[in-house]
């Protein structure tokens, strides 16, 4: 019963716009095709923390149990494709009143009943596939979940190489700052020199403090930022953050490559869009459940024994008993009861049918907005560079027409001022870079395929196989 299966369509781009120039026919690397697109980055620390996650992160150990979950719901409703058996055994005495109504002298009043051993069969054949789909609809629940738990994973991986590579570039930002702090220190102990000689004003040995001291203030400020991404980090590793410790470390490389490959790739690799098409195939099983409920449901029983007053002859021949019986009910009249149920499947598909086309739009826009990011920042990098090599030019010349005298210590913290911010500036643009190409991989799902998701044969085996353990 109910609509036989078919991915619905969606509509697929031939190519992303926003793909830099020599990245169009490129494939992503063979880190990233292997699942494990950190080791593109070669960093080793990062590639001892992103393996740990597996290990110890509680988000992920949770969605892995909720994908238990489901994978048991599975072997539940595989239950009704056979009989189920009960077995028991009751023994009673029991003493009657003998003013009881029609009661005579022959009537005892004392007797025990024995029964032994009492087995009990019900069956209902899926004559309409009701069992049927609705064990599809388990099996299409627990590929979903199993996607659910791919896209865990690469979120938090994504997250811990973010947390990462933004710790590592303010460790870059906060060498910069020290750098920059021993240079003022000298420019003030030049100052300091010249004021004593007479050559300098004491305004311009207070402009020397006021920058060193702002300064140091803001190399410090930086290691609050860094002590939040450490501490987020020891939770991503399933560790307290107060045993967890990184190394200063600055970070200063470029991020990789990060080839796209085509869009019509996207619907294989995104673990969150093949769980939203995977639970368009269980709401379409759920559909058929609903029709199977219009149909009359056959019901099997049967049940033996033996049942004796006494154990001596418990297990003789006249003591057996059996009983055998089939039935068909059919639900004649229920006031729309059905058919509410059935509208109610068949809009819970169309739902899931929009979810995941919405999945698929958004895994579009992420792409093509970190595509943009990587193309841009890249860009802005390069203007960046050009921007600080002129401030730093500027800051020399200012330097040398204030040592000649022919300028006031004014123009030297200006410069300095200038070409502290465009060097901080490239430094955040490095971060960003790095966080771009991070969470460019994970919208192009960071190497995973759907053909990893669990076939309905793997299913169907691990199953019996676990039913076969546990009896």
């Amino acid at each position: 019963m109910g609509p036989r299966y078919s991915r619905p369509k969606a509509e697929v781009p031939a190519s992303y716009k926003e793909v830099p120039e020599g990245w169009k026919t490129a494939q992503p690397s063979d880190q990233i095709a292997k699942g494990k697109w950190w080791e593109t980055f070669g960093d080793p620390q990062l590639n001892d923390l992103e393996e740990k996650v597996n290990v110890s992160n509680q988000s992920l150990k949770a969605a892995l149990a909720q994908y238990e979950q489901a994978h048991a719901l599975v072997r539940f409703n595989r239950a009704d494709y056979y009989p189920t058996i009960i077995g028991g055994a009751s023994g009673s005495q029991s003493r009657q009143s003998q003013n009881r109504a029609l009661a005579t002298s022959l009537s005892p009043a004392n007797y025990s009943d024995i029964q032994l051993p009492v087995v009990g069969v019900s069956y209902e054949p899926d004559l309409f596939g009701r069992v049927r789909r609705t064990v599809e609809a388990a099996r299409a629940n627990a590929q979903a979940s199993a996607g659910d738990l791919e896209n865990v994973s690469l979120s938090i991986h994504s997250a811990l190489a973010v947390d990462y590579f933004q710790l590592r570039t303010l460790d870059a930002e906060e060498q910069l700052l020290n750098s920059t702090v021993d240079a003022y220190e000298k420019a003030l102990e030049l100052t300091q020199n010249r004021y004593k000689g007479g050559v300098a004003s004491a305004v311009d040995v207070a402009q020397a403090e006021t920058q060193l001291e702002t300064t140091r203030a803001q190399a410090i400020d930086v290691q609050v930022a860094r002590a939040q991404f450490e501490h987020a980090i020891a939770v991503l590793i399933g560790q307290p953050a107060p045993t967890f410790t990184i190394a200063f470390a600055p970070w200063t490389t470029p991020p990789p490559v990060v080839p796209p490959g085509l869009p019509s790739d996207l619907l294989e690799r995104r673990p969150d869009v093949a769980a939203a098409e995977r639970r368009i195939a269980a709401a379409n099983a759920e559909i058929g459940v609903a029709r199977a409920a219009y149909f009359p449901a056959l019901s099997l029983s049967g049940s033996g024994g033996f049942e004796s007053d006494s154990l001596t002859n418990l297990l003789s021949g006249p003591s057996g008993f059996f009983s055998l019986g089939a039935s068909a009910l059919v639900t004649a009249f229920d006031v729309g009861r059905r058919r509410a149920v059935s509208d109610q499947a068949k809009a819970a598909y169309d739902q899931s049918v929009a979810n995941y086309r919405e999945a698929i739009l958004t895994s579009f826009q992420e792409v093509e907005d970190n595509l943009a990011a990587a193309r841009i920042l890249e860009n802005e990098a390069k203007t960046q560079d050009v921007a600080v090599a002129a401030a730093e030019r500027s800051l020399r010349l200012s330097e040398n027409r204030y040592k000649g005298g022919v300028t006031t210590y004014l123009e030297v913290t200006t410069a300095q001022g200038i070409a502290l911010t465009d060097e901080r500036l490239a430094v955040q643009i490095l971060a960003r870079r790095m966080a771009a190409s991070v969470q460019l991989i994970q919208a192009l799902g960071g190497g995973w395929n759907s053909a990893s998701l669990p076939q309905a044969k793997q299913l169907d085996a691990r199953a019996r196989t676990q039913t076969s353990s546990q009896q």
